[in-house]
């Protein structure tokens, strides 16, 4: 089916469940970090700003490096995490499903963010005014008016995910079965001459997959702005 092997599909898959768990993983925290840029003020909230979006303009390689310093077998928080518990991440899927969270949690904060901002401040008002506790307000009212903009921005965070390389190869390796994903199965066969026949299918499975995610997400955003605009009518 569509020209792929055996390896190739493996790469594939392996690629989805990383993507599916680094998603997973970080929606909460992003939600949490979007809704907090959104509704409050707070000292060094413009450096908490920036510390969230650095994997945005931060070469990917040097976050992989950075990871890897961290969280690998004898980084420093990664030492501590394999005596204490047994835990690692260096070289193996969890540790790609960790370097692609990293990267696709700007882009979920950033489309969350954009959608509790354009949430009816005055329901919240309004309810806190009544005598709502914060956590019933964001519960019950922002969240729910959000949800168009948290979906897409978990497509988003999917899509980043499944397509990440540079912060991947630098903290897990290529390792065929364990942590080879598509875009690095792709580099690989890149490598090989004459690969190009193999390596057109890969191309076009990648990019409609992609492409998918990103209508999906763009759906999502005029549905939360048409949502937005029938409330201020």
């Amino acid at each position: 089916m569509l020209g792929l092997g055996e390896a190739e599909w493996t790469a594939l898959m392996l690629s989805v469940k990383v993507a599916l768990v680094a998603t997973l993983c970080s929606l909460p925290l992003a939600i949490a970090a979007a809704y907090a840029l959104a509704s409050w003020r707070f000292p060094g909230r413009s450096l908490f700003d920036a510390v969230v979006h650095l994997p945005l303009v931060m070469p990917p390689v040097v976050t992989g490096y950075l990871l890897l310093v961290l969280l690998g077998r004898r980084g420093w928080i990664g030492s501590w995490m394999y005596e204490q518990f047994g835990l690692v991440f260096a070289f193996r899927w969890t540790g790609a499903a960790l370097a692609a969270a990293v990267m696709a949690f700007p882009l979920m904060v950033r489309s969350i963010r954009l959608s509790f901002e354009s949430a009816d401040l005055r329901l919240r008002t309004a309810a806190a005014t009544l005598g709502a506790p914060p956590l019933a307000v964001f519960m019950r009212i922002s969240l729910p008016l959000a949800w168009p903009g948290i979906l897409a921005g978990a497509m988003l965070g999917f899509a980043k995910a499944l397509g990440e390389f540079g912060a991947t190869i630098t903290f897990v390796s290529s390792i065929p079965g364990e942590t080879q994903t598509l875009a690095l199965s792709i580099y690989n066969q890149m490598q090989v001459p004459g690969g190009e026949a193999e390596l057109w299918p890969m191309v076009l499975l990648a990019v409609a997959v992609s492409f998918a995610a990103l209508l999906v997400s763009e759906s999502l955003v005029r549905r939360q702005r048409g949502q937005s605009e029938s409330a201020g009518d």
